[in-house]
């Protein structure tokens, strides 16, 4: 999910984001989703891609599905009364049993 800045409307960022995956954008004037990806993209910076020296960009991506198993199952959120997301929404997957 990304704003709508022009960077993100380019041919260049949907060919980057490849097939298969789909570009959600937030919508205009609303502080309160952009505050939400803002804080996330600054959680995922301090706790997962730069909390430790990495020797390589894969090296750091082979760590990032344990990162977000962590946030989303393990993690409190002071959003949701210190519960971790899947506390509050159960399987919505179909992933886990």
């Amino acid at each position: 999910m990304t704003d709508n800045g022009a960077c993100y409307r380019s041919h260049a960022f949907k060919t980057a984001l490849g097939e298969g995956v789909k570009h959600r954008r937030t919508r205009p004037y609303r502080p309160q989703t952009n505050g939400k990806v803002e804080r996330f993209n600054r959680t995922l910076a301090a706790e997962w891609a730069y909390a430790q020296t990495y020797l390589s960009d894969a090296a750091r991506a082979a760590t990032y599905p344990d990162w977000l198993h962590h946030y989303n199952h393990h993690r409190p959120h002071t959003g949701i009364g210190g519960l971790a997301p899947a506390q509050r929404v159960h399987n919505v997957t179909g992933n886990y049993n």
